[in-house]
């Protein structure tokens, strides 16, 4: 009988060494052909020591000899390179910067596939962008809220801004991107996503643009600015944009008064 391939996607979390976790680390010890796609090229040396047989998965994104390759075809192709190992019967971990459920559509896919063809697959969290940032700016999102959407996504459909809560937007260095094939957008596009956000924000609002640290002797940045100055602001693929609350939480007196006759009716 045929051995049976598995897969697992596991997640680095975001500063090097210092996030994996135990579990995650044992399926990259453990496994038999080991993938992975990192934020840094130290990280992707790092693991090259973990493990000399790591298949590094950046080189799916093309060397520049296919211009504007769609980042659809690279996840596809990232995808069939894992499930094909495990479908030929080895033991295959995929590892991936962060979170690998959180802004990572290869692990989902990689896991869907693999379960569709009869093969066990299970995803292992790691710590993500998310988690630093809240650490890293000091705010909890229980507090008053928190509303997370990707800035493209944001841009492409309509949304309801709640301004008394937090609002995160990811990778607002390509926000705007509809070609699936840019690493980075610019002024313009940004002067669009500036519009819709001044619908609900005063110009001078201050925002913070956000980057995690992913190397023990770096620091994260954390760049304060009006809401204005994001049209000339320096993004990148990995930058994120917080903008805290400009409006204090509104008292729903109608549900409160409704919740107090229930509680006097049922002491």
């Amino acid at each position: 009988m045929s051995k049976r391939g598995s897969l697992a996607c596991v997640g680095l979390g975001m500063m090097l060494g210092a996030h994996l976790a135990p579990r995650a680390r044992s399926h990259i010890e453990e496994a038999e052909v080991v993938f992975g796609l990192v934020s840094d090229p130290v990280v992707e040396l790092w693991l090259q020591r973990m493990r000399p047989d790591f298949r590094s998965l950046q080189p799916y994104y093309g060397d520049g000899s296919v211009a504007g390759k769609p980042r659809t075809d690279s996840y596809r192709e990232m995808v069939e390179a894992m499930v094909a190992e495990a479908r030929a019967g080895r033991v295959v971990c995929g590892a991936f910067y962060g979170h690998p459920g959180v802004f990572a559509e290869v692990p989902h896919r990689a896991i869907a596939q693999a379960r569709a063809e009869g093969l066990a697959a299970v995803m292992e969290p790691g710590i993500s962008a998310e988690d630093c940032l809240y650490a890293d700016l000091g705010f909890d999102p229980g507090s008053v809220g928190c509303q997370h959407h990707e800035a493209s996504q944001f841009m492409f459909y309509r949304r309801i801004i709640d301004p008394s809560a937090w609002l995160v937007l990811w990778q607002v260095g390509i926000a705007g991107d509809r070609s699936l094939a840019r690493k980075a957008t610019g002024p313009a596009h940004r002067q669009l996503l500036l519009e819709l956000l001044a619908a609900s924000y005063p110009l001078d609002h201050e925002v913070i643009a956000y980057e995690a640290a992913t190397l023990p002797f770096a620091a994260a940045r954390v760049e304060r600015m009006p809401l204005r100055g994001l049209v000339e602001a320096q993004l990148s693929l990995q930058t994120t944009l917080a903008i805290p609350p400009a409006l204090p939480l509104e008292r729903n007196d109608q549900v409160l008064g409704r919740l107090a006759a229930l509680e006097a009716s049922n002491p």
